[in-house]
């Protein structure tokens, strides 16, 4: 029974939709709109309040975190015609409410001339100047993560904690979003960006970069230590 429930959402999921029919959709029903690109293309462009959480084997782990709803229908984006691991990997985690994807991906969109938007990153060196200039600065790694070191001054709110923790974010002055390599952050950049943040940028790299500069970090501790 199980396996014929997944074969018939399938069936429904994997239903090509122009790029006319997937705007009707998403303004008439409200679905999440679920980008499985890469954090690198997802920045340069995408359909305004998509959430994007990269196909990979971390995508059920972070949608069962962050969207709580197992009956949020979603409408996909992806890439490389990925409609049908993206719906494979939702269900195992009892998400089997896609009800469609966009045909020929997020460059049919642009093509016909649909507002896009985007999220602006910078490089870990430009993240130095930044800093100097007093700009607020937030990581989301893990507790754990953040507490074997990190970069001095900076605000931790971790990723499966955001929606709980969204009034931290200032909407009144810019700020930095960084994770360990760029994964995280750009989803969390997508979650604010959903909810009307567009005062801050993301740091390519991620402190994996960012601990390559002259920006000031704490000293290290080993992750068992803290155990």
């Amino acid at each position: 029974m199980q396996q014929l429930y997944l074969v018939q959402q399938l069936n429904l999921g994997l239903k090509p939709l122009s790029g006319a029919a997937f705007e009707l959709l998403s303004n008439e029903f409200r679905p999440l709109i679920l980008d499985t690109r890469s954090p690198e293309s997802f920045a340069k462009g995408f359909i305004q309040s998509s959430i994007n959480i990269r196909l990979d084997n971390n995508l059920a782990m972070w949608i069962e975190e962050l969207i709580p709803d197992i009956k949020q229908e979603n409408l996909l984006v992806t890439e490389n015609v990925a409609e049908k691991e993206s719906i494979i990997r939702l269900s195992r985690v009892g998400y089997y409410c896609a009800i469609g994807y966009l045909d020929e991906g997020f460059d049919a969109w642009k093509s016909e001339g649909k507002e896009v938007d985007h999220v602006d990153r910078i490089s870990a060196e430009e993240f130095s100047n930044h800093l100097k200039n007093g700009a607020k600065v937030f990581d989301v790694r893990k507790a754990s993560e953040f507490a074997s070191q990190h970069v001095e001054g900076a605000n931790n709110t971790p990723l499966g904690t955001i929606n709980d923790y969204l009034a931290e974010f200032p909407k009144d002055e810019p700020f930095i979003l960084h994770c360990a390599g760029g994964y995280r952050s750009m989803i969390a950049s997508s979650i604010l960006k959903q909810r009307g943040w567009d005062n801050f940028v993301d740091v390519v790299g991620g402190f994996d970069a960012i601990k390559n500069t002259d920006v000031a970090v704490t000293d290290y501790v080993c992750p068992t230590t803290l155990l």
